[in-house]
């Protein structure tokens, strides 16, 4: 695997994040962007994602955030408000809502654009809170859409806050995969494309003109080879791992945060959503929409004009006018902050020199 690169924070159309006080961890490879604002004792692990370029972040105090775990906003419209005494686990991914305090998000748990989640509530690991949900605090929520499965108590939450495993620090109960080899890419990245500094490149990748690849990614093409075509972006902490077959990603597709890509096809034209997973031999069709934490079989074949969903994938509905603008809008977004932050400096941050 490519060394470790140390953590780094960048502004954001002039914006810097700010901390409230010095965090009490930061691991190798951890990122912090733009308008962020962070409270004291902030825990931020190896390779997490702390991202406010098209809206703000605002963070309590006592921020403990897991390894490839991501924070990010909705551009213009939602930001992203966390409470104090929070917890977002491993390959978490906290997106454009409003979390309480006292919060656990378990590994691998999704919270999406515009949802309210009540303090001291815990959405158990791998679960989605669907857009726009509003969940009561105190209770335990599971599945997807999370639900509420069981009252929490105050002993409920500190056991939780300290248990290993599949919890809310531990790994990630679908999608586990190995890191790449140790080697590098072999066709370095195009001029005009935007490769994050904390992403992992090895193997043959090949990038097409304006490519993003974001923050806390691992693009292992192995003996058998990525390929990437032009305008499509490949959102943060995001893995795309050839284990037995290429890998080859069309024209104007987007990758959304944390997504798991094993030796699959995607067509142009199609959107992947967070914390997907998938699997070995899947062709996503062009116009496909794939719902956050979808989860293919292998082989499977995503067909074209349909919105697919649930583990394993089935299609729920058809592709409309509305879905495909927001599927068309969403590039030009992405090529944006992809260019601001090709041009901006990143600094090297530190518990100690964070401020």
């Amino acid at each position: 695997m490519p060394e470790p690169c140390g953590a780094v924070f960048a502004p954001y159309m002039g914006i810097s994040p700010r901390f409230l006080g010095s965090p009490a961890f930061v691991g190798a490879g951890a990122s912090v962007l733009g308008r962020a604002t962070i409270g004291r004792r902030a825990w931020l692990g190896s390779y997490s994602v702390i991202r406010a370029d098209g809206h703000h972040v605002a963070i309590g105090d006592d921020f403990h955030l897991g390894e490839h775990a991501t924070v990010h906003i909705a551009h213009e419209v939602y930001p992203t408000v966390i409470g104090s005494r929070v917890v977002a686990g491993r390959h978490a991914v906290v997106h454009a809502c409003e979390i309480g305090d006292d919060c656990i998000i378990e590994a691998g748990a999704v919270v999406l654009d515009g949802s309210k989640v009540g303090a001291g509530a815990v959405i158990s690991a791998g679960s989605i809170v669907f857009p726009r949900s509003e969940l009561a605090g105190g209770w335990l929520y599971s599945g997807s859409p999370a639900r509420p499965v069981t009252p929490v108590t105050p002993e409920d939450l500190v056991s939780r806050r300290h248990t290993p495993g599949d919890a809310a620090t531990g790994s990630p109960a679908a999608g586990k995969v190995g890191e790449p080899a140790k080697s590098r890419a072999t066709n370095p990245a195009r001029f005009d494309c935007f490769v994050a500094p904390t992403a992992r490149l090895s193997g043959d990748i090949r990038l097409g003109q304006s490519v993003g690849i974001w923050y806390g990614c691992v693009l292992d093409g192995g003996s058998h080879g990525i390929t990437i075509g032009a305008g499509t972006n490949v959102q943060d902490n995001t893995r795309i791992l050839c284990q037995h077959d290429a890998v080859a990603i069309a024209a104007d597709v987007t990758i959304g945060h944390n997504v798991t890509l094993l030796d699959c096809r995607i067509d142009s034209g199609s959107l992947v959503g967070i914390g997907s997973v998938i699997s070995r031999g899947t062709v996503v069709e062009r116009d496909v929409l794939v719902a956050a934490g979808t989860e293919t079989t292998t082989g499977q074949r995503l067909t074209s004009g349909q919105v697919w969903a649930g583990k394993p994938a089935r299609p729920i509905g058809r592709m409309d006018d509305r879905k495909r603008a927001m599927l068309a809008e969403t590039l030009p977004t992405y090529q944006g902050y992809a260019e601001q932050f090709r041009r901006t400096q990143h600094e090297a941050l530190s518990a100690e020199g964070a401020r």
